[in-house]
């Protein structure tokens, strides 16, 4: 009895990926997946070499279609491509990343198996460089992003999102794809709206993509706190919905910036002002002396990349859940 594999359709949102582009399309074009296979460019205006890498990866392979982003936006790039999309699976892939071997294959598996409409498994990161190797420790580490399933594995189930995902097309589109509106935290939002539908979302750790984080401290910096100002809007639309993990962040840095002000009215001594950032620093310490494949200069920089994410995405939930996101938007490693 021969075995029917759905069509898919690649989209990949794509805006200053000069360095990354060919290795993440090459990591689809490297999967032996036995369907129909398509895959879609939406490339944003950049201020690199995108648009000419792009076009030679087209020219050199037919299966590649180039479409146009005039508005920039990785959710406004999705959408487009969802409109162009002619397989039954939806497979969502991101720039900055590469997935693993037999990962579309597998999705599709577990999709059909689960009887699921979006599965996602672990972002896996990695780095090239000390801040990038220290910035991938972060991801992965409790102390750095909270220990979520999809940075450091866990039992297969139901989920509450997926890391970039794997969809049923027709229950994508008839929830209206992702919402434009919504800059960060978009997959987030999906998830919801495709549950509510009575969809099921699920998590599989078989299923890895490897990332490559931001590669300078402004970058990176700019990430963080984008994401964390959205964060905190999602939070502020839907309080019962969010994670006790989220405010930790936000809560040290208030409490530090309250110490500070208690210290210099005097109503508090500096030792006690002290002893937080002592704490935090062993802590660091402890983490980065431990953690497992990390050269000296990569334990080094753990003492940069984690306070960068940290401040960054605690200062970014505190503005996103008083202010809301507004337009606040991550342009990439040229910010």
């Amino acid at each position: 009895m021969s075995v029917s594999y759905p069509s898919v359709t690649v989209m990949m949102p794509v805006r200053n990926e000069q360095h990354h582009l060919t290795q993440a399309v090459e990591s689809v074009l490297a999967q032996n997946y036995p369907g129909q296979l398509e895959m879609i460019l939406a490339i944003a205006p950049s201020s690199d070499e995108t648009q000419s890498v792009a076009k030679e990866l087209s020219a050199r392979h037919s299966g590649i279609k180039l479409i146009e982003n005039p508005k920039g936006l990785t959710t406004s790039g999705l959408n487009l491509s969802l409109d162009q999309a002619a397989g039954e699976v939806i497979v969502r892939v991101d720039a900055h990343s590469a997935l693993g071997e037999n990962y579309i294959s597998r999705a599709v598996e577990i999709l059909r198996e689960t009887s699921s409409v979006l599965v996602g498994g672990i972002m896996s990161a990695q780095g090239k460089s000390p801040l990038q190797n220290a910035v991938a420790f972060g991801y992965r580490s409790r102390l750095g992003l909270g220990g979520g399933r999809y940075h450091i594995g866990g039992e297969a189930g139901e989920a509450e999102s997926a890391y970039l995902g794997v969809f049923d097309a027709k229950a994508l589109k008839e929830v209206g794809g992702y919402d434009e509106k919504i800059i960060r935290g978009e997959d987030w939002d999906l998830a919801q709206r495709l549950k509510a539908r009575g969809g099921k979302v699920w998590f599989s750790p078989e299923l890895v993509v490897n990332y490559w984080p931001r590669s300078n401290i402004k970058a990176l910096a700019w990430q963080f706190y984008s994401t964390g100002v959205w964060r905190g809007d999602l939070t502020r639309r839907a309080p019962t919905k969010a994670s006790v993990r989220y405010f930790v962040p936000p809560v040290a840095l208030l409490s530090l910036m309250a110490l500070v002000l208690l210290s210099a009215l005097g109503t508090v001594s500096k030792t006690a002002m002290i002893i937080p950032v002592a704490l935090y620093l062993l802590l660091l310490s402890f983490a980065a002396g431990t953690a497992r494949g990390l050269q000296i200069a990569d334990r080094l920089a753990v003492f940069i990349a984690l306070p960068v994410m940290h401040l960054s995405w605690a200062s970014g939930f505190l503005v996103g859940l008083v202010f809301g996101a507004r337009k606040t938007i991550d342009s990439g490693d040229k910010k």
